[in-house]
């Protein structure tokens, strides 16, 4: 195997004999997909230790995804000029100091500052762990391989997560689902330090956009917020219509302050790629259906069905289980098709899993939900991978970092939305809610597959990303 060289510029040929960088980079990674889905069960548990209704949840889930896909774009481009290993490394450092203030908290405030600052430190790791790994797999067939793996322990990561969450929610207390990241990140940091060499930083890029970044996190911000107060209760409509005037506010002050940059982070003619451009609209629709879903489901089988937590964990492996799997079958299929069969496939067959959901009521037996479940994650799997070879490969080398920025707060900013929006549905009911985010979710995972089918490239020659 290669030795990671975060350098995106110079990628270095590595020790096959050590497997120890990647095992780093991917722990990382596994760390901010588990803390998605590992808190999903112990949410009814949490949301009576600390006397919170369903708005409070959805902050508590969104806090995180939120802070994530609002800072990925200055982290993406802070791993390009710094170097792709200190800022692994400060990420590291925050999501465990993070982890430990979730676990301490005492009311639900508390809990939501901890993942805001949880978020921080996810949207250093995620960008900064691609960096290093667009370096070790230079050739776009390798580099498809890679991605696939890297989407593998991702999809580890979230199928891990329930059953891990109900485990120890029904061994410890919720507190514990945040208390297992400190160790994993203290190994992961030590391997970094040792595993992976400093990496140079890019001196012909100069400044980090602070103030355009900043109007992007107000606008996904103001947007999530919009969603999540238009279902609490008595909230008076003049406040959520505010956040969607600031949202819209946010957006244009992000496109002018780009526009005028002298060095903008986010070049905006990079969406000038029809490749590009469709593959983070499709990020978008892809989280939003399937971690809208994750959202619900565990309310669903512990409130209507009675289970407990670790019973709910179990439940939902055909919805996470088959996610590692697909997305290494994935990361093969597409160094062999494109990335346009495999994102295609997946987002058909993950509609038919979503809509599937229609069938669940209160009498509803737990079998008839296997075949929705399992459709819904591997579907999901075998976009994932495929999509970000489409960003990775539409885009100069010198700007995976932020085209990987770009692509991870598309899909983060469709968790937000899903979460927000599916949440919000069931303000009438948990059941008639359920079913109406099938219906969306279904709806989004088919307009992305049309998406994909007629602007994302199959086999054959790849277009030249600087043309």
């Amino acid at each position: 195997m290669s030795t990671i060289n975060a350098s995106v510029s110079a990628p270095a040929r590595t020790d096959r004999a050590s497997p120890l960088p990647l095992v780093a980079v991917c722990l990382g990674y596994f760390l901010v997909i588990l803390d998605v889905t590992v808190v999903t069960v112990a949410l009814p548990d949490l949301g009576r230790a600390l006397g919170a209704g369903v708005t409070g949840l959805q902050w508590a889930v969104d806090g995180y995804t939120l802070v994530f896909a609002g800072l990925l774009l200055f982290c993406g481009g802070l791993a390009d000029r710094r170097g792709g290993r200190p800022v692994f490394l400060a990420g590291l450092v925050v999501f465990a100091a993070a982890s430990a203030g979730c676990a301490l908290a005492a009311s639900i405030p508390v809990l939501v500052a901890a993942r805001l600052v949880q978020g921080v430190g996810a949207a250093l790791l995620v960008p900064a762990s691609l960096t290093l790994l667009r370096a070790a797999y230079p050739e776009p067939a390798a580099r498809a391989r890679a991605f696939g793996l890297w989407g593998a322990v991702a999809g580890l990561a979230a199928g891990a997560g329930p059953v891990l969450g109900g485990v120890l929610v029904a061994a410890f207390g919720w507190r514990a689902v945040f208390l297992v990241n400190l160790p994993a990140a203290l190994v992961a940091a030590l391997l970094t330090l040792r595993q992976i060499p400093r990496s140079p930083t890019a001196p012909t890029r100069r400044g980090l956009d602070v103030p355009a970044q900043t109007a992007a996190a107000v606008c996904v911000a103001a947007l999530a917020a919009g969603c999540i107060e238009a279902g609490a209760p008595g909230r008076p409509p003049a406040v959520v219509l505010g956040a969607f005037v600031v949202a819209l506010l946010g957006l244009a002050a992000f496109v002018l302050l780009e526009r005028r940059a002298p060095a903008p982070m986010l070049p905006l003619a990079l969406f000038r790629s029809r490749a590009f451009t469709a593959s983070a609209v499709v990020g978008v629709l892809l989280n939003a259906g399937f971690y809208g879903l994750l959202f619900l489901a565990p309310l669903y089988f512990q409130q209507v069905h009675h289970y407990s937590a670790l019973r709910t964990g179990f439940a939902l492996l055909p919805a996470v289980g088959l996610v590692a799997v697909g997305s290494a079958w994935a990361g093969r299929l597409t160094a062999r098709t494109g990335p346009r069969p495999p994102m295609v496939a997946g987002l058909v067959i993950g509609a038919a899993g979503l809509a599937g959901w229609l069938c669940a009521g209160p009498g509803t037996p737990y079998a008839a939900l296997v075949a929705p479940m399992a459709a819904a994650g591997f579907g999901t799997a075998l976009t994932m991978p495929a999509a970000t070879a489409a960003v990775l490969e539409s885009v100069p080398g010198e700007r995976g970092g932020a085209a990987a920025a770009v692509f991870n707060a598309a899909r983060q900013l469709g968790s937000v939305l899903g979460v927000a929006v599916f949440g919000t549905l069931t303000t009438g009911g948990l059941v008639p809610g359920l079913h109406g985010a099938a219906v969306a979710g279904a709806t989004g995972f088919l307009a992305a597959a049309l998406l994909a089918a007629r602007r994302v490239p199959g086999a054959g020659p790849r277009p030249d990303p600087t043309a």
